[in-house]
């Protein structure tokens, strides 16, 4: 698989709302989504001060000292929320791989002001289980509330241009959606200064879980990289003011494999590029309402393809994913 292989698609003409464009759009998306499943979104309408607040409240974040962040570790030890470690997780191990803990610290939060509302109040201990907000630094939880409200818009859009590339109607996923149960991760790899453990990674190849993933990105050397089907590893350099997103297993399995979930991971920098090799990321994770019905979309099957899957509900084949992502990993 060559550079640049994970193709550019400039979302603005789907906005603008014309029949043409919407359709263009939905084109692109299509073959991208079925050869890669990765794709670079531009024209997304998301503020770039919006974008530089919430990166600029990560740095903020991942500059405290460890014992100030460890305060923010979730009262459960699960990392679904608050202060994840180095050492907390071990992505290899979603696909039964063993590997050293990955080399990443993150932070996770997921809903926040909610509905009091049966729907909401019955699921406050799983699906919306609250969140650990840390007292610093300053602007920390404003800042990426209103970048989570951003990607929420983001991802509806998206949602509707799936639906229409899918060939079924622009609303399709709506009140599938509509309830949703996304977290969103805030990830930091810290300069390397020494070399990694044998099999060790920033973080071990994995596919996603969920519909689909919007990534903000830096630059910087030791980078995300995704599988091609011949086996190659591309790198995908972040783009300025594009978001990186690819498909989850869920979407694929929705589509009954007419779309791919990609194997991606997090690499090491070069010896000789350790110096200047900090990133950091932001994660949207979109995940559809915990008790919508996955079953193959009618366009998606026919007497010469059935559907390959079971019928499921998005909360099912979440728990069934995430069941691994911890097991074997020590925080650290």
């Amino acid at each position: 698989m060559s550079e640049g292989a994970v193709p550019v698609v400039d979302i603005g003409p789907f906005l603008e709302g014309g029949e043409a464009g919407k359709e263009a759009v939905a084109r692109a998306v299509d073959d991208a989504c079925r050869t890669i499943g990765f794709l670079i979104v531009g024209g997304h309408g998301v503020p770039g001060a919006v974008i530089d607040a919430a990166l600029a409240a990560t740095w903020a974040f991942f500059d405290l000292d460890e014992a100030e962040k460890r305060r923010w570790i979730s009262r459960k030890g699960d990392f679904r929320r608050g202060y994840m470690p180095v050492g907390g997780n071990a992505l290899a191990y979603t696909l039964d791989e063993e590997s050293p803990p990955d080399l990443i610290e993150a932070f996770t939060f997921g809903r926040f002001d909610l509905p009091e509302e049966p729907y909401y109040s019955a699921h406050r201990e799983t699906w919306f289980e609250p969140n650990v907000w840390p007292d610093r630094p300053p602007a920390f939880r404003q800042r990426l509330c209103t970048y989570y409200r951003a990607m929420e818009r983001l991802a509806a859009t998206l949602m509707r241009v799936f639906a229409r590339a899918l060939g079924m109607p622009e609303g399709f996923f709506t009140d599938r959606i509509d309830r949703h149960i996304t977290a969103m991760r805030l990830n930091h790899y810290a300069e390397a200064t020494r070399p990694p453990l044998p099999g060790q990674l920033r973080a071990g190849a994995h596919t996603d879980y969920g519909s689909l993933t919007i990534l903000l990105a830096t630059g910087a050397a030791g980078g995300l990289q995704v599988q091609g089907d011949d086996g190659a590893w591309c790198d995908v350099e972040p783009v300025p003011g594009t978001f990186v997103v690819n498909l989850g297993d869920l979407m694929a399995q929705w589509t009954n494999d007419r779309w791919v979930s990609t194997l991606h991971r997090v690499v090491n920098p070069p010896a000789e590029r350790r110096a200047g090799s900090r990133r950091a990321s932001i994660a949207f994770f979109h995940q559809p309402n915990h008790d919508a019905v996955v079953e193959c979309l009618p366009t998606c099957r026919s007497a010469s393809e059935p559907a390959r899957y079971a019928a499921t509900t998005s909360g099912a084949h979440l728990l069934a994913k995430t069941a691994k992502e911890t097991g074997a990993a020590t925080p650290g």
